[in-house]
């Protein structure tokens, strides 16, 4: 039998990704197209100190990955499937708890 902890891990790691609002934010963007620290940086409205910790924590956790092109480096997810379990993550949230809030929306807890 096959130890679950590689399935848990990764689940970890994907909540961990998307437990802050920017991150969940940067993946969304990087699921549309691959983009340069800059220009995440004006999307997203946030400081490049600000930008450069979040994406160094979704490198951390797998989910994007860094290509270098000459002197910049772009980002984009690590593989295309994020992007669609990203699509069906939230469609799956919308359609089991379209009725519901989340209880701790007042706090940086909640997504």
């Amino acid at each position: 039998m096959l130890s679950p902890a590689p399935d848990l891990d990764a689940l970890i790691r994907f909540g961990r990704a998307l437990a802050d609002p920017i991150r969940c934010r940067l993946l969304l963007v990087l699921r549309e197209t691959p983009a340069h620290p800059s220009d995440l940086a004006d999307a997203l409205g946030i400081s490049r100190t600000r930008l450069s910790n979040h994406l160094a924590c979704l490198r951390d956790c797998g989910l994007v990955i860094a290509v270098p092109e000459g002197r910049r480096t772009r980002y984009e997810l690590a593989d295309p499937r994020l992007g669609h379990a990203l699509d069906d993550l939230r469609e799956a949230v919308l359609a089991v708890e379209a009725d519901r809030t989340c209880p701790d929306a007042d706090t940086e807890g909640c997504c």
